[in-house]
Parts: structure tokens; C-alpha cells; sequence
């Protein structure tokens, strides 16, 4: 058939969020084996698959309905840019080699608040008019991939690990050390940097106690749905000099951390001030921290500074 003539259907465009790093949910898509655990709308099984995930490699499927019937996706890799994009561009085959119709996948991976964001586009040719609803069905096949992916990266995270990190990040700001001290021990004063930006989420819960044994609980829903929280209690307070207190933070259900932080706030001058965060951390049950947290606290003190001008 003239691939020039072929219909070609809107390109489908789904978007999913799972609970595992952009490492992870990359790693999902690398080898057969892994393929075939999920890669396959509800109800399908993959009893062959070949995945070589380079420029120019194999990613082939054959997937298998409830009632026995098989198709071939053959694909061939075009882009693998590790843990940020695949793309694939696959030939869907009946069992002897009829082409019914292509389509050329894009998945970009994204961090995002709770995990990895995965937005995938695939566009169409039908080279068989009567595989066209193949094609229509393709954004419901799509969704329940990526549920069952999700479903794997759940798995895998529920086995139990403890992984461990370490960081500081400092800050300078134009103000006096009275001002900081303030935006890190007043609630109110707190409540206008501790937390995602305004387009990103929507804050729940707020409560503080700022005292030696004293707790501060922070939640909020990201624009994705996860739910984030921060359970935290107070061990040692020197007015406009030191805090160091312990945390828990969730993702919905999930405790995926819990840490020691100290914060060491000291003046550089006249109306100049250093803020010094080191934090060390316990990454629970699979959850890859990959760095995001210490990006996370940079941007909150970044936050905070603002708060200060």
C-alpha cells in the first residue's frame, strides 16, 4: 500500500504519573523481560518479546487477547535518550507478516512531584482499512498499559530497602538574621515559602509548634493528584542560631523518607545572612531519591529568600 495515501488518525495523547524515579520507570521499558510483565492492554499477555533499547534496536512484542488471537507490534528504535525519552516507531503484524498499521511512539519522562511523569504520543497509518479500529482503540488499550505499568513500579517498590543520602545546601540572603529566624519560626511567616508554588498545589493542612518537642505537619495535592505530606518534630532550638528536628515524608499513603535536618542560620555582615541546610536522609522501600530532595530544599530556600525582599 502508498503509506503517502494511507489514513492517518489523530495521534493519541495520554499522560501518566507513577510512583517510581525516571531511573525506574526508564529501566521498565529496557529489556524483554520486563516488557512482558506489563507492556500489553488488561487482559493481553506477552508470550514473546526482543528489545534491544539503542538507536537502530529491536522492540518487538507479540501480544496475545483472552480469546488467543496475535499480533506482532515490530518496532524499531529511533531515539533512546537514557531516563528522558524513547521513541519507537512499531508495525503492528497478523502472525503471517500482513502489515495492518504503523504507529510511531513518543515517550518523554519527566520528574514531577510523586514520581515520573510519562507523556506519550502515538500517531497512525493504517495500511489495512480493516484494522482501522485498531487504530480507534488505541487511546483505551493505551490507558490500561500504563495501568498495568503502573501496577509493576508498585510491585517493585514494595520491596523492602533503606537507601541513604547525605546533602547541604546553603544560602545567603540580603536580610538580617532576626528576618530569616523569623520566616523559619513564625507559621505565618513560614506558610508563604514551605510548600509547591501556587499553579502546582494546593495546600491542605498547616499546623506548627515551634518548641523543643514540638511538631509542624504540612500537606498538600500536587496538580498530578498524588498527596504529599511533611510530619516533622522539633529537637533543638537556639534563637537566631540552630534548629534541628526530624521528618517524615509521605506520598499519599506511602512514607517514603524519613530524615534529620539541621538548620544553622549565622550573619555575614551587616543586614546579611547565611542559612546552612544539611540533611540526612533514610529512602525507604524502593523510593529512588535521585538527588530530588536536595533539589527540592534548594528551591524552598530559594522560596524563602523571595519571601524576604
Amino acid at each position: 500500500m502508498d503509506e503517502t495515501a494511507a489514513p492517518r488518525p489523530a495521534p493519541v495523547r495520554i499522560s501518566r504519573t507513577v510512583h517510581a524515579s525516571r531511573q525506574r520507570a526508564f529501566a521498565a521499558f529496557s529489556s524483554a523481560e520486563a516488557v512482558k510483565r506489563w507492556f500489553a492492554p488488561a487482559g493481553f499477555t506477552i508470550p514473546e518479546a526482543r528489545v534491544e533499547l539503542v538507536v537502530g534496536g529491536p522492540f518487538e512484542v507479540l501480544m496475545r487477547s483472552p480469546a488467543g488471537e496475535e499480533h506482532w507490534a515490530r518496532g524499531v528504535v529511533r531515539e533512546a535518550s537514557p531516563f528522558g525519552r524513547l521513541a519507537i516507531d512499531f508495525t503492528v503484524e497478523e502472525p503471517n507478516g500482513r502489515a495492518l498499521f504503523r504507529a510511531f511512539t513518543e515517550i518523554d519522562f519527566s520528574e514531577t512531584p510523586g514520581g515520573t511523569r510519562l507523556d506519550v504520543t502515538q500517531s497512525y497509518t493504517v495500511l489495512d482499512p480493516e484494522a482501522a479500529w485498531m487504530a480507534e482503540g488505541a487511546p483505551k488499550g493505551w490507558a490500561q498499559t500504563l495501568d498495568n505499568l503502573s501496577d509493576e513500579l508498585l510491585r517493585l517498590e514494595a520491596r523492602r530497602s533503606v537507601a541513604y543520602g547525605v546533602f547541604t545546601v546553603e544560602r545567603t540572603y540580603a536580610a538580617p538574621v532576626a528576618r530569616v529566624w523569623r520566616a523559619l519560626s513564625d507559621p505565618d511567616a513560614k506558610s508563604r515559602w514551605f510548600g509547591g508554588s501556587a499553579s502546582e498545589w494546593d495546600a491542605l493542612e498547616r499546623s506548627m509548634d515551634f518548641r523543643v518537642g514540638g511538631s509542624e505537619r504540612a500537606s498538600g495535592r500536587w496538580k498530578n493528584g498524588v498527596v504529599s505530606a511533611f510530619d516533622a518534630v522539633y529537637h533543638d532550638i537556639i534563637p537566631e542560631a540552630r534548629i534541628v528536628y526530624s521528618y517524615v515524608m509521605w506520598l499519599n499513603d506511602a512514607k517514603i523518607s524519613v530524615s534529620l535536618a539541621t538548620m544553622e542560620l549565622s550573619a555575614q555582615g551587616p543586614g546579611r545572612a547565611t542559612l546552612k541546610v544539611t540533611e540526612q536522609g533514610a529512602f525507604l522501600d524502593g523510593y529512588d531519591d535521585d538527588g530530588s530532595r536536595e533539589r527540592g530544599t534548594a528551591f524552598l530556600l530559594d522560596r524563602l529568600g523571595a519571601t524576604l525582599d
